[in-house]
């Protein structure tokens, strides 16, 4: 399963750059607003350093991560739930995601217009989360009126909608976004099926200057941290221009460069493990001759779960799963030195397949 995060901001944040240096593509990173209409998308390797150490332990032919969808959504302005900038299109886009990355503009460059005419991460942050929440708040509203008229019925089932859909309506009223309401399951559910956008997790990105980079998270503006942690948000300081250079390097030279920026990874990678933080996955590995792979899951899924991801008739036909941990098989050198140590493990039905397992199937035709 491919994660599908995407890309949000006002226009000229650097959402396209951002875009193609992730994803090594080619959207159009202009210096106007709305050069980006139709969403661009690209799916994009999920770097993992494990697969190569249990490739060379198995000696394997190939490697093959699993992956994370990028689609770069055209910019929002103010107004966008009432249709400005053709609000109502991307707004659209953006309820066909599992996550969000919303990108702020922290970096200043005279030749790069704002389209609020000053820098102001702040600003701009609170102006797209009102914009979302006008436009939640809009759908709910709408679903409210004809679940009351519908729950007239007496139906029971339906006046419980009416009341989490209240709740819901009272929480963006108050302005703020879905995803801090404590709400159970059938009300998570709800946000899923309306295609809420305030509900879905998010990721911020702080794309600052390419000297305030080396700095880390110091590099973003203490009031931005501090609105987004009042917020429940991860801000992850990222500069699209270093990012770019780096995309346009060749791979063994990449590694030089962020050390001599005083980086020992690519944003790319932090943003990576945000968004699977957010979206509650595991990856778990299989490994042998012909190839080491990454399989991503939700975090609690049972070894049948696990096997369906590879194929349906895994989890149908699932007899048992043999499992080593990863620091385990690592240390033992492989499936052989696993099993003679004795830490291959077999595990039935209700086994949960744990972040890093290398797993082996078996499962009746």
């Amino acid at each position: 399963m491919a994660l599908r995060t995407g890309i949000v901001g006002l226009p000229n944040v650097g959402k396209s750059s951002l875009f193609n240096a992730l994803s090594a593509g080619d959207a159009l990173a202009a210096n106007y607003p709305f050069a980006t209409v139709e969403p661009n998308v690209a799916r994009v390797a999920v770097p993992d350093a494990r697969l190569q150490v249990l490739s060379n332990l198995e000696h394997s032919t190939q490697i093959v991560p699993t992956t994370l969808d990028l689609v770069d959504i055209a910019g929002l302005v103010r107004g966008a739930s009432k249709g400005e900038g053709l609000g109502n299109q991307f707004l659209g886009h953006i309820r066909t995601v599992d996550a969000v990355l919303q990108v702020v503009r922290c970096f200043s460059d005279t030749d790069v217009v704002h389209v609020e005419g000053t820098v102001d991460p702040l600003r701009d942050f609170e102006l797209i989360e009102l914009e979302l929440q006008l436009a939640d708040l809009e759908v709910v509203e709408n679903k409210l009126e004809r679940s009351r008229k519908q729950a007239k019925s007496g139906d029971k089932k339906l006046a419980a909608n009416v009341d989490a859909i209240e709740k819901l309506a009272v929480h963006l009223r108050e302005g703020k976004s879905l995803r801090t309401l404590q709400a159970d399951e059938a009300t998570r559910e709800l946000c899923r099926e309306f295609g809420l956008l305030t509900a879905k997790p998010l990721m911020l990105i702080a794309n600052v200057d390419e000297d305030a980079i080396s700095a880390g998270d110091a590099a973003i503006p203490a009031e931005l941290r501090s609105l987004a942690g009042q917020s429940g948000v991860e801000v992850i300081p990222v500069s699209a221009k270093v990012e770019s250079e780096i995309a346009r390097l060749p791979e063994e030279e990449r590694q030089d460069f962020l050390d001599a920026l005083g980086l020992h990874e690519r944003g790319l990678n932090r943003v990576i493990r945000t968004g699977y933080a957010l979206m509650n996955l595991n990856t778990y590995f299989t490994s042998g001759e012909k190839e080491t792979r990454a399989w991503t899951i939700p975090a609690g899924a049972t070894a049948p779960q696990a096997a369906g991801v590879i194929h349906s008739d895994f989890e149908r036909g699932f007899i048992r799963a043999e499992v080593v941990a990863y620091d385990d098989f690592v240390a033992c050198k492989g499936w052989i030195g696993a099993r003679d140590k004795g830490k291959l493990r077999s595990e039935g039905k209700e086994y949960l397949v744990k972040e890093g397992d290398v797993c082996l199937f078996r499962f009746n035709v």
